[in-house]
C-alpha cells in the first residue's frame, strides 16, 4: 500500500533535535563532575533543549492537523485499551501517534520544561534548592525514552507501518479514514531551526569559560562552581 505524509517537517525536525540534545546533554551529566569543564556544556544544551521545547509547544497549538496536540489520543481509556489489544491481538492501527507514543511524547516535552526551569534555578544560585529535583527529572525523562523506543520496536513488528522511519521521511501507511497531511511546511521548519540556530549562538557567544557563565538576553548564569562562587563561599 502507498505512504501517505503524516507528520510535517517542523514536528520531524524537533523531534531529532530533541533526541539529541537530549542525549547528548544527559550523557555529559553522567559522564562528568561538576566541577568539570565540560559540565558546563551540559546546561548549555539544556537551554538549547528548553527553548526547542517551547517552539514545539507553539507548534503544538497552531501547527498541521497531526502535530496539534488536540489530535494526540490522551484520553486514559484509550492508552488502557491500546495496551490491552496489543498484548493480546494484533491491535488497532493508528496513523499518526498511538495513545503511548502520545503520552510519551506529552510526558517527555513536559519533563524537558521543568527541567529547563531547574536548571535556570540551579543556575541562578540556587542549586542546592532544585538539585533534587532536576536530577529525578532527568531520570525519568530518560525512563520514558527507553520505554518509547521499546515501544516504537513492539509497533514496528507487530504492525509494520513504517513507523519506524515515519520521523525522517514523514510518511506511513496509511490507516482506514486516514487523511493525510497537504504540506511539509517547510518555511515553518526554517524558522524553527533559524530561532534555535540564533540562539544557540547567543549563548555561546556570551559563554565566559573561564567564569563558567553565560547571559540569556542580560542575564548572567553560572553554568557550575567557579572560584568567583568560591572566594563568596569563603567569606560567607
Amino acid at each position: 500500500m502507498a505512504q501517505a505524509k503524516v507528520y510535517d517537517l517542523p514536528t520531524r525536525l524537533f523531534h531529532w533535535l530533541f533526541a539529541g540534545l537530549f542525549v547528548a546533554a544527559y550523557a555529559i551529566a553522567q559522564l562528568t563532575d561538576d566541577d568539570s569543564p565540560w559540565f558546563t556544556q551540559h546546561m548549555l544544551l539544556g537551554l538549547i533543549l528548553f527553548v526547542t521545547t517551547l517552539l514545539r509547544v507553539v507548534w503544538g497549538l497552531i501547527g498541521s492537523r497531526y502535530a496539534r496536540f488536540s489530535s494526540l489520543p490522551l484520553q486514559p481509556s484509550k492508552l488502557v485499551a491500546y495496551f490491552q489489544e496489543i498484548l493480546s491481538t494484533k491491535g488497532r492501527a493508528y496513523f499518526a501517534h498511538n495513545p503511548a507514543s502520545a503520552w510519551a511524547a506529552v510526558v517527555m516535552m513536559a519533563l524537558a520544561l521543568g527541567l529547563g526551569v531547574t536548571g535556570y534555578l540551579m543556575a541562578s544560585g540556587q542549586k542546592e534548592t532544585f538539585e533534587d529535583l532536576h536530577e529525578l527529572m532527568a531520570n525519568a525523562f530518560a525512563f520514558t525514552v527507553v520505554a518509547h523506543v521499546a515501544g516504537v520496536v513492539l509497533h514496528s513488528l507487530r504492525h509494520r507501518d513504517g513507523i519506524a522511519m515515519s520521523m525522517i521521511h514523514g510518511n506511513k501507511t496509511p490507516a482506514a479514514g486516514a487523511a493525510p497531511i497537504k504540506s511539509s511546511h517547510r518555511l515553518a521548519a526554517m524558522v524553527m531551526a533559524g530561532t534555535i540556530g540564533l540562539f544557540a549562538f547567543h549563548i555561546y557567544k556570551n559563554y565566559d569559560p573561564a567564569q563558567r557563565t553565560t547571559q540569556v538576553f542580560g542575564l548572567k548564569l553560572f553554568l557550575g562552581e567557579n572560584e568567583a562562587n568560591e572566594h563568596e563561599d569563603d567569606n560567607d
